[in-house]
């Protein structure tokens, strides 16, 4: 389990993120849930994985507190417009989602970073099982010279057309019911 205290934890987010706010307290309030419920730790491989339903600058604070990060394979979005962030830990194959429940809008005696910072995790968020399965660790592909533009693309993203390898940004999708 990480040993930082939370202020610390506050910090490393806010300098990464490059500011205060609310949607970056949610992300670090979404940690310190997920920390106490999964018993994790910073991640330096991918025995943590999140799953973010959003973009937003709560995803800031799950990167530098949790390390998790879209190039090491085990930060991925399932975009659906919700604050809601599933973690899996590999190590002990225990996961949660944790959903941000609606603020509370006849209250106006708190902005709304002032309302996540002054509360618990807990208060925050609903704990929900995981619904999507966890993906497996992240594949390394070869990569070719699109035929056509000559940028090197990984092998998962080339598309035949005759006998050229072409990128997707080459390749003429061919469909012909919607021409």
């Amino acid at each position: 389990m990480l040993t930082h205290d939370t202020h610390e934890l506050w910090e490393r987010a806010t300098e990464f993120h490059g500011h205060e706010c609310g949607g970056l307290t949610i992300g670090y309030k979404a940690c310190l849930y997920a920390i106490e419920l999964l018993d994790l730790d910073f991640s330096h491989d991918e025995n943590l994985v999140c799953i973010a339903e959003n973009d937003t600058c709560a995803v800031d604070a799950i990167q530098a507190i949790l390390g998790c990060s879209v190039g090491k394979g085990n930060l991925l979005f399932h975009m659906r417009g919700k604050q809601a962030f599933s973690f899996y830990n590999r190590k002990n194959n225990q996961s949660v989602r944790l959903v941000l429940k609606p603020r509370p809008h006849d209250d106006a005696s708190e902005t709304p970073f002032e309302y996540f910072q002054n509360h618990e995790p807990k208060d925050l968020f609903t704990v929900e099982k995981t619904v999507l399965t966890l993906p497996e660790h992240a594949r390394l592909f070869q990569s070719y010279a699109c035929d056509s533009c000559g940028e090197m693309t990984g092998s998962n993203w080339i598309r035949l057309a005759g006998d050229q390898k072409l990128c997707l940004d080459c390749y003429e999708h061919y469909d012909r019911f919607n021409v």
